[in-house]
């Protein structure tokens, strides 16, 4: 029987002495928390525009917000949903749960009422965490229907006074009469329950799926598996003592969660959050902090990158710089390395695997596979088994394309009371990605694209990755996605949506004609449309769902 070249693990040879060694992380990030206030309890944790609280501060306010939810009747193991943005009141009410012994569950702030209660309902949430406009304007009418019976709410200008009026353009509100304000109870002082303390396997986290293919599922990441990945990213960025993180990617999404918040905290840094992302506060952010770190995707360096205040300067400070959550287009990364300095360092994970499973580490640059063209998102970690499968489960050579699955400390359990979906998920513990990928010999790891995307075109099969890859070369794209839609002479035909780079100008037949030099004669757009701005997740990832739906819907109205 022929050895598997996948558990041989090539990728080691590549990782230093630091990146093989094992790590001991803390039980939890309440853990990591008392650890800080031990080792610098003065310093600055949070920063929020023109505030600042300290390790010791926040080590109060949580202590209290974990007393008044064991006073409403929050018990170990019960779910509290948290609905903001990247504000303190996210970081404060989170570790206020953990204390109190809950399980969070993040919810994307853009969801509609409808999205809410699904995740209010099918997560069994009884205690709410929300902003006051949201629980004025749908949250009070979505939760009626639910089990919660407790309700925090937060303006998220407090904690600051500079009011930019670019993200904090909103009024402050009467606290509604049926909840609690949660800075005034963060501040009213109290003890977090003595018997609440989280442990490693408790259920840390309930994270729904973004919903890019239909009704999220939650992934219960244990504090576990928040813990190796947050003492991954501490120990193998390389990062100087005391770090600056900005939160870039959204804190209720896991890359946020673990690489900026949970990364943070362990490492006793400082986390600079500015509510949401408008690029000039971020620039300007970065101007100010100077941090080390972020993470976000593509398509928010996009944005960065064409602001038109964007100087080298705003990047010097970064020591690295990384993407994830969605593609990366190898033209973006030289395009922006060739502009303002930093190399980004693209990694790949997802929900179920709490974040990353692979990653570029520092003092390597991920290869580009000559044949697709398409960038590598980096090696697996020194104790993470990454295979790739055919359609019967059998490993293929390296070098083969074929289904990306994952074994290692950050593979969640399950999904949440979805017994079935977790037995064709993870069977024997073991993630089923459903992306489509190779690994080179020396276990450089390459995602083509999620297999429930592939285009069959006239029997050839077509990788939107790849079409996009192209696109991304043309001087006057932005963005790109790629579609398959249908066609009754070759079953399948390929549709572009593109949106273009300020003070820029082409059009759909030029691009397509572009595409066509580039491409075998199956593989270029045969429509191509330009938008002002793709459809995005909040974690910025292109919604391929919703513009295949348009798709269908222009050729329904042509009929």
């Amino acid at each position: 029987m022929t050895a598997s070249p996948y558990a041989a693990r090539p990728w080691l040879a590549l990782l230093t002495d630091v990146q093989r060694a094992p790590v001991t992380p803390a039980d939890s990030l309440v853990h990591s928390l008392r650890d800080a206030v031990a080792e610098a309890p003065d310093r600055a944790f949070l920063a929020y525009f023109d505030a600042r609280l300290s390790y010791r501060e926040t080590d109060a306010l949580t202590d209290s917000l974990a007393a008044h939810l064991a006073e409403r009747g929050v018990r170990r193991g019960d779910r509290v949903a948290v609905l903001l943005q990247n504000s303190p009141h996210f970081v404060l009410a989170v570790l206020g749960a953990w204390k109190a012994g809950a399980t969070v569950v993040p919810v994307n702030p853009m969801y509609k009422s409808a999205e809410v209660a699904h995740v209010l309902r099918d997560a069994e949430v009884t205690a709410l965490v929300c902003s006051d406009r949201a629980w004025e304007s749908y949250l009070r009418d979505t939760a009626a229907g639910s089990p919660v019976r407790t309700v925090l709410t937060a303006c998220e200008r407090d904690f600051q006074t500079r009011d930019d009026a670019r993200v904090l353009a909103f009024e402050r509100l009467p606290r509604p009469v049926d909840t609690d304000d949660l800075a005034a109870v963060a501040r009213q002082g109290g003890k977090a329950p003595a018997d609440r303390d989280p442990r490693p396997g408790d259920i840390a986290l309930i994270s729904y799926t973004s919903g890019t293919s239909g009704t999220p599922k939650g992934a219960t990441n244990t504090h576990a598996n928040i813990m190796h990945n947050a003492e991954r990213q501490r120990t193998g960025l390389g990062l100087p003592d005391a770090p600056v993180y900005y939160a870039l990617a959204p804190l209720f999404h896991i890359t946020g969660m673990v690489c900026q918040f949970g990364a943070c905290l362990a490492g006793v840094g400082t986390l600079v959050l500015t509510y949401r992302f408008e690029p000039g506060v971020v620039l300007e952010a970065f101007a100010e902090h100077r941090p080390h770190y972020t993470v976000g995707p593509s398509t928010a360096f996009m944005a960065l990158a064409a602001h038109p205040a964007a100087t080298r300067e705003h990047f010097a400070s970064f020591v690295n710089i990384s993407s994830g959550g969605a593609p990366v287009p190898p033209a973006l990364v030289e395009r922006f390395r060739e502009r303002f300095g930093p190399y980004i360092r693209v990694g790949y994970g997802l929900t179920e695997c709490t974040a990353p499973c692979a990653s570029v580490p520092p003092g390597l640059e991920a290869p580009v596979d000559p044949g697709s063209g398409t960038l590598s998102v980096g090696l697996p970690g020194a104790d993470t088994l990454v295979r790739v499968l055919d359609d019967r489960g059998e490993e293929v050579p390296l070098g083969e394309p074929g289904e990306i699955v994952v074994r290692g400390p950050q593979v969640v359990p399950g999904y949440w009371r979805r017994p079935d979906a977790t037995a064709e998920t993870f069977p024997d513990g073991e993630l089923r990605t459903g992306d489509i990928g190779f690994m080179d010999e020396q276990g450089w790891l390459y995602v083509v694209d999620r297999k429930k995307d592939m285009i069959n075109a006239s029997g050839f099969k077509v990788w939107p990755r790849e079409v996009e890859d192209v696109l991304y070369t043309h001087p006057a794209v932005r963005e790109a996605a790629v579609v398959g839609v249908p066609d009754g002479y070759r079953g399948e035909t390929v549709r572009a949506y593109i949106s273009l780079r300020p003070d820029s100008d082409t059009d759909p037949d030029e691009l397509a004609a572009y595409c066509k030099e580039r491409l075998a004669a199956y593989k270029y757009p045969r429509q191509v449309e330009i938008l002002p701005d793709l459809p995005k997740t909040a974690s910025g990832k292109i919604l391929r769902r919703e513009l295949r739906s348009r798709a269908r819907d222009s050729a329904d109205d042509s009929q």
